[in-house]
């Protein structure tokens, strides 16, 4: 099955520190609780030069910025449920 939505978390220090690591995490369960694994490329990348604005968050070409834990849930869910 080809992956259709491409999502990349930025795993930079700064996003790192501001709390990229824990939105990891939601974003993992979330695609796994969504049964959309086998549909998204999920995977970190270290900079996107928008340090300033992080935590950053790409889906496909769309940048998100200041994403944290508490709505990147709500980002997820506006992407999906309105493609």
């Amino acid at each position: 099955m080809e992956k259709d939505t491409e999502i990349t978390i930025c795993l930079g220090s700064s996003c790192f520190v501001r709390g990229n690591n824990e939105t990891l995490k939601v974003i993992k369960e979330y695609l796994k609780n969504n049964k959309l694994e086998n549909k998204v490329y999920f995977h970190g990348n270290h900079c996107f030069a928008k340090c300033s604005e992080g935590p950053i968050l790409k889906i496909n070409d769309k940048i998100y910025r200041n994403v944290n834990k508490f709505n990147v849930i709500e980002i997820l869910t506006e992407y999906f449920y309105n493609k």
